[in-house]
């Protein structure tokens, strides 16, 4: 009861006032996307990039709503969302995210309560996905405005990621790193609707599941995202 009289109550232009997010995500600029979402619905978010980053924070912190991306630098995010659907006390919201929308099935057999495509982009829907599993005394008071607002995250958190990608691209002949640059760049390129940059992607993913030489591929790819290195974001 103390809790609730301490924590601001949420208002029809604020709903998730009084919320902390917990957004497990290693884009920065999917990350930014979310910082901007939670913003203006009144949430507090904090951020953790990796599964043992999310673990570390969890142990001190205890979120009210968590975002998990299924695909992480050290796991897939359904270890961490079947770790948490289990705990007790629960977290009162739990909500795997993926650029693969086939991910719903396994994030949802995992125990989360819901499931969020990439692009989150769209302000109403994102509230509305969220609002629809928390309880009563979360909710805001009478009708809620819906606003077709749409979130567009600053470049510098799309050349941030490129960075990183690039980096890895070139000091890595593993095809494991490969696996992890294609489902990240997937989703970057989903949230920046890159479609040249998603059709390189998926294209060195087709080459690495049917056994191909990956060079042409990773070659491609690399010097996509020099070019948009160089230009500051997608051509």
């Amino acid at each position: 009861m103390d809790e609730l009289l301490l924590t601001p109550a949420p208002t029809a232009r604020r709903p998730l006032l009084g919320l902390t997010v917990l957004v497990v995500e290693d884009s920065r600029f999917a990350c930014e996307a979310l910082r901007l979402l939670c913003q203006r619905s009144g949430a507090r978010i904090r951020r953790a990039d990796s599964l043992e980053n999310a673990r570390r924070h969890l142990a001190i912190y205890r979120p009210s709503i968590v975002l998990i991306d299924v695909g992480l630098p050290d796991g897939s995010g359904t270890q961490l969302i079947n770790q948490l659907a289990q705990a007790t006390p629960r977290i009162e919201v739990i909500i795997g995210i993926s650029g693969d929308s086939a991910a719903e099935t396994t994030v949802l057999d995992a125990g989360a309560d819901g499931f969020i495509a990439k692009p989150i982009a769209n302000l109403a829907a994102f509230q509305s996905a969220i609002l629809k599993h928390l309880p009563a005394h979360r909710q805001p008071p009478g009708p809620r405005a819906i606003s077709d607002e749409m979130i567009s995250p600053d470049l510098i958190a799309y050349r941030d990621d490129l960075h990183h990608i690039s980096e890895i691209l070139n000091n890595t002949d593993e095809s494991q790193d490969i696996a992890y640059v294609t489902q990240f760049l997937d989703g970057v390129a989903r949230s920046a609707q890159d479609d040249a940059l998603g059709k390189a992607v998926q294209n060195l993913a087709t080459l690495k599941s049917e056994g191909d030489d990956l060079a042409s591929g990773v070659s491609t790819l690399n010097e996509l995202v020099a070019k948009r290195i160089a230009a500051g974001g997608p051509l």
